[in-house]
């Protein structure tokens, strides 16, 4: 099934995505949840009424007169209020190709182990505005990604039992400001303020039943489930990005295998892919530059529309807006 979660009377509010048109839970039945959190929180109760409902909406037993556009309400994040947010680096394409077009050698420890980093769960949001400070616009950058949410506790999570973990699919933009993330990282203490202004999920939450039909098998010596879905970015209507989402070397559930290590994993975490090949200006300005010296750099500036789509997970759209704010922290820079 595809959830999505919209702004009803200023809160948020849990509904069904069939053929274009938003269900409100609340208007279907009486005990499903109102929010995406009470869903995730008792997903394998309510998941068998959810299912019973969604089979409903699909015969055509619930008039579409109770559904609504989607282009007439307010998306939001379909996870609007994760518990934690961790992004991963699962595709040696992007981390090969980054390498190598700063001249250095493949790093070896990719290939033995997943990695992550926390970004700021209080910055996710759906589509629309992404508000940026001047410094921002600083080599402004997108992320082509997947993201899942967690949907039941855990805790050393094995991967071969970690899919069941999982409550579905979305489409992820991890924005980078990559002056900022590039002056900080220098620290080697990991990036903060150059990715921590703003996260995208969305437009949908889409189940894993769902998308049966687009499984294959994961990497050699690798464990979980993988996809064939295409993914791709368009800035201000131009194709920039093309990749699969198969092409992840590292799976999901090996990536939450490592994240529930000695940890306590908890319904609404949002989990990311890491940057598809392909998947970002960063990379794609560095692979010009190592072709034509004379390569002009392209980044992100204020109005720019940035779409990305993903097979079967929807069209994910937002745009480039500058705050009203001047202030400046590279300004603060001591010298």
């Amino acid at each position: 099934m595809k959830l999505v979660t919209y702004l009803k009377d200023g809160q948020d509010q849990l509904a069904f995505l069939e053929n274009g048109l938003v269900y409100d839970a609340e208007a279907l039945h009486r005990d499903l949840p109102v929010s995406m959190s009470m869903f995730l929180n008792y997903w394998d109760d309510i998941m068998p009424l959810a299912q019973a409902v969604e089979q409903r909406i699909k015969s055509g037993m619930v008039s579409s007169f109770l559904g609504v556009p989607i282009d007439q309400v307010q998306l939001l994040a379909p996870v609007p209020h994760p518990t934690s947010c961790r992004d991963g680096y699962a595709f040696r394409q992007h981390v090969a190709s980054a390498r190598r077009n700063r001249k250095v050698d493949m790093i070896p420890e990719f290939d033995q182990y997943p990695i992550f980093y926390f970004t700021n769960h209080n910055s996710i949001q759906g589509p629309g505005d992404i508000i940026c400070m001047p410094d921002h616009f600083e080599k402004l950058d997108f992320e082509l990604e997947a993201a899942i949410v967690i949907c039941k506790p855990g805790r050393n999570i094995k991967a071969a039992d970690a899919d069941e973990y999982i409550g579905g699919l979305m489409i992820m933009n991890d924005m980078s400001a990559r002056r900022l993330q590039m002056e900080e990282m220098l620290l080697n203490l990991g990036p903060a303020k150059g990715k921590d202004f703003s996260t995208v999920i969305g437009p949908s939450l889409v189940t894993l039943d769902e998308l049966q039909a687009y499984e294959v098998p994961c990497k050699e010596n690798h464990t979980g489930k993988a996809w064939n879905l295409n993914m791709k970015c368009w800035v201000n209507g131009i194709q920039v990005s093309a990749g699969n989402l198969s092409d992840m070397d590292w799976t999901f559930a090996e990536i939450i295998e490592r994240c529930s290590y000695g940890v306590n994993l908890l319904p609404g975490d949002v989990i990311g892919s890491g940057t598809v090949g392909t998947g970002c200006f960063l990379e794609l300005n560095g692979t010009g530059k190592l072709n034509d010296p004379n390569y002009a750099e392209q980044w992100l500036k204020e109005g720019d529309v940035v779409e990305m789509e993903i097979d079967q997970l929807g069209k994910l759209s937002n745009t480039i807006v500058k705050d009203e704010d001047d202030f400046s922290i590279l300004n603060l820079k001591k010298v």
